[in-house]
């Protein structure tokens, strides 16, 4: 029952906090949007067995769907890991009370399996289950399935969060999984192993054999036991925090060579370590690389791979993710301590390039870390470098131009994910011609020209974009001067 209390306090918490009443359109909107998803994934759900019986000549929609079962559990861990919120307590409130420790780890770890937003995939699942898992196999077995996904996203989040806990903070295992993960998918590709034949059997096991979902939950047990393993050994701050006490943050120490550039070079330097120093940042630092994935939904579909517009939105997304979602509150994840950087000696125009330079550099690795898609065809390389160009001509500029637009403090102390904090209509509105303007563009020309000449235009723009770059830098310092106070001002308000 305490638990149960501790649970009710955790709902009632979020409802009276001032926060909550705060950025109510931001609130309205995010509604509205989940609303819309919740139809739409309902509507998958009802159609996908129709869907997945035109899929395959052999292979009947169950057996599909346990194919591809692992794949999408491997794509929500990664999701989850890039995303999902881990969950803290204030412990100090409840150490002075009669609390076991004990309990307080469980609600910690519980907690997460009662939020709504975890069960969203259900809208799809039970629909494709009465509908397609009954007619092929059974009811008790479409009822088994349902049971076996629900222990999977709850074993998947407490998966997610010991991952998170145990490896955000170290780069290098972080590339290690996404390289294991690329590594199948690559082996699937090539037909060197069949992850899709290994993942048919085992979730087949699991659905249509009786008690399958004892193995599933006996999996789920392990997990969340891994976790109050850990949180046994890490229960206090100071031993969960070691790491930050043995130079956890050396990652920006090797950027010492950009002191020599002056103003400019310390400002980025300032940049970067802010990236590498909070959650947030570098959420959608992360949150950018999962998205170069996009190319293998996009590219090796037949339905993608002959449409111009969609080939330009995955470009753009693939070769400017990370200066997109980085950019448009470049100038608020200093809000902080924007007042200061008003006072000191640092000329708006210095500022202003060194904005440019972070969300250019942004792009140039973007652009490098995509080259493994050049294997797949000259088609590829072109439209890399196309939306290369024109992600560092054009959206960059607009990215620095619009950034002081933004008014909103962003408090980097707060949680990393699902933080709409600094988020208003504007944000929004920056991201209209930043994407749907190219994508427009695309279609439109799409019915006078041919494929090649559309990218060659893009790459135009782009060059001409960088050769006036002296001159977007002119406005946007111009702009700046303006809106800084507006902004000082904005960013003083704590919400």
């Amino acid at each position: 029952m305490l638990i149960a209390d501790l649970l009710k306090q955790e709902f009632r918490k979020n409802f009276r906090s001032q926060t909550f009443y705060r950025s109510l359109a931001v609130k309205l909107f995010t509604g509205f949007m989940a609303i819309y998803f919740a139809v739409l994934f309902l509507m998958i759900g009802f159609f996908l067995g129709e869907i997945l019986e035109e899929v395959h000549e052999t292979l009947d929609p169950v057996q599909l769907i346990n194919g591809a079962s692992i794949y999408i559990v491997l794509g929500a861990l990664i999701f989850r890991f890039f995303m999902q919120q881990l969950q803290t307590i204030n412990l100090q409130s409840y150490q002075a009370l009669p609390i076991r420790r004990s309990t307080l780890v469980n609600f910690m770890l519980l907690k997460p399996i009662f939020s709504i937003s975890n069960y969203l995939t259900l809208l799809i699942i039970i629909p494709f289950a009465i509908r397609t898992i009954s007619a092929w196999e059974s009811g008790f077995v479409a009822f088994q399935f349902v049971l076996n996904c629900i222990l999977i996203i709850w074993a998947n989040t407490w998966l997610a969060s010991y991952l998170k806990r145990k490896f955000s903070h170290n780069l290098k295992a972080l590339i290690v999984i996404l390289v294991i993960v690329a590594g199948f998918v690559a082996l699937e590709y090539f037909k060197i192993f069949s992850l899709f034949d290994f993942s048919m059997k085992i979730f087949n096991f699991l659905t249509i054999k009786p008690f399958g979902w004892l193995v599933t939950l006996i999996f789920a047990a392990i997990v969340y036991g891994i976790n109050l393993l850990f949180f046994n050994r890490n229960y206090y701050p100071e031993k969960f925090n070691e790491k930050l006490n043995k130079g956890e943050n050396k990652v920006v120490g090797g950027f010492s060579f950009l002191e020599k550039y002056g103003t400019i070079g310390e400002l980025i330097r300032l940049q970067i370590r802010l990236i590498f120093r909070h959650k947030r940042t570098k959420t959608l630092i992360y949150l950018s690389v999962f998205f170069m994935l996009y190319g293998l939904l996009f590219y090796l579909s037949d339905l993608y791979a002959d449409s111009t517009t969609w080939l330009v939105f995955c470009g753009l997304i693939i070769t400017g993710m990370a200066s997109i979602t980085y950019g448009q509150w470049v100038i608020s994840w200093e809000s902080n301590y924007f007042d200061a950087i008003l006072t000191k000696n640092i000329p708006s125009d210095i500022y202003i390039k060194a904005n440019f330079y972070i969300l250019i550099a942004f792009n140039i690795l973007s652009y490098l870390i995509s080259m493994p898609y050049f294997l797949i065809g000259t088609k590829i390389i072109y439209l890399h470098t196309a939306m290369f160009l024109y992600n560092t001509g054009i959206n960059v500029f607009l990215l620095v131009f619009t950034a002081s637009f933004n008014t909103k403090r962003v408090d980097l102390m707060t949680k990393s994910s699902f933080n709409y904090q600094g988020t208003t209509y504007k944000s929004f509105l920056i991201i209209l011609p930043i994407m749907f303007i190219p994508i427009l563009l695309a279609g439109v020309l799409n019915i006078f020209t041919t494929y090649n000449v559309i990218m060659l235009i893009f790459g135009v723009l782009g060059l001409l974009g960088m050769l006036l770059l002296p001159v977007q830098m002119k406005l946007s310092t111009q702009h700046y001067n303006k809106r800084k106070y507006a902004m000082a001002e904005g960013f003083r308000e704590k919400e």
